[in-house]
């Protein structure tokens, strides 16, 4: 069953653009993995610590290899200093009509 995730990210103020750089670089190397189908970042238009991904998995097992990849790792490592609050994560699948 594939997975659909959106997480929600506030980085400090005086480390946005170090957040930002991190997060673009977790887009460049996600979307080199096998299972993943879709990998977004946006940015809030009137917030600028704002992002915001939005991925869709393969299947569970694929999202969980990805949250073990040391990019990843990397971004847990910086959450509590550089981000204003720990990220919001959805995951959810998709209503067929």
């Amino acid at each position: 069953m594939k997975i659909y995730l959106t997480a929600i990210i506030r980085s400090k103020p005086e480390y946005r653009e170090e957040v930002k750089t991190l997060l673009e670089n977790m887009v460049r190397h996600s979307r080199q993995e096998a299972a993943c189908l879709q990998y977004d970042l946006h940015r809030g238009i009137d917030d600028p610590e704002l992002f915001t991904f939005y991925e869709i998995w393969e299947s569970a097992e694929a999202l969980d290899r990805h949250n073990a990849q040391p990019y990843i790792q990397a971004f847990a490592r910086i959450a509590d200093v550089q981000l204003q609050e720990a990220p919001a994560i959805y995951k959810t699948t998709i209503i067929q009509q």
